[in-house]
């Protein structure tokens, strides 16, 4: 199920995270209503999509059970590309897998820009050749240097190349897409996790940003 949204307040120099705006500040009982914008609850953005509607994009979602649903951090995360229509291309120890059920929770990055027409129409082409290739048979799979990464990884870097573009290794790519949308996550499960046991979570602000 959905978790509900996250709301946050600001107020008493501080930000509060809720599930529901409260009608008192948590933190010095005053009324809420009627001070002001700063004080209007905003709805924080949830970072997870549902991978079958982001085409060509590649996804991120926790090996077993859901970012939202239990998932603490350090467990394996495993990554697929999607076609034009949300199937999820996949790689693991049984070889390649067209998934179009189980992404339904996934940290997206979109791959192809709207004014790349070739790309846009080639995509499911090129993926899918690319897919049958020898290197992805179930026996080539190798957990730390030949998994669902490698794969990705190496499809993008094959549309660079017939771009005409620089190839990217696996710590660029990381770097530059993946780490600025799983910190944006990893936020997000924070107060998802506080506010699963606690009908508030109060974060003080820096002293630049204070206002009551």
């Amino acid at each position: 199920a959905e978790a509900a949204a996250i709301l946050r307040v600001r107020h008493c120099r501080a930000d509060i995270f809720c599930r529901r705006p409260p009608p008192r500040c948590p933190a010095c009982g005053r009324p809420l209503s009627g001070v002001g914008l700063s004080a209007a609850p905003v709805r924080l953005p949830n970072p997870f999509r549902q991978g079958h509607r982001q085409p060509r994009a590649f996804l991120l979602r926790p090996t077993a059970g859901t970012f939202l649903g239990g998932y603490d951090g350090k467990s394996d995360l495993h990554v697929g590309i999607t076609n034009s229509h949300g199937v999820v291309y996949n790689y693991n120890e049984e070889g390649i897998h067209r998934a179009e059920t189980g992404w339904e929770q996934c940290i997206s990055i979109p791959l192809v820009q709207p004014d790349m027409f070739g790309l846009l129409q080639e995509w499911d082409k090129l993926l899918e050749e690319f897919s049958v290739g020898e290197a992805w048979l179930p026996h080539r799979y190798e957990e730390h240097d030949h998994n669902c990464y490698t794969y990705a990884l190496a499809f993008i870097n094959s549309v660079l190349t017939a771009e005409g573009k620089r190839q990217m290794s696996k710590s660029e790519f990381t770097e530059k897409f993946v780490i600025p949308q799983t910190k944006k996550a990893s936020k997000y499960l924070t107060l998802h996790q506080e506010l699963t046991d606690n009908d508030f979570y109060i974060v003080p602000l820096p002293d630049q940003e204070k206002q009551c």
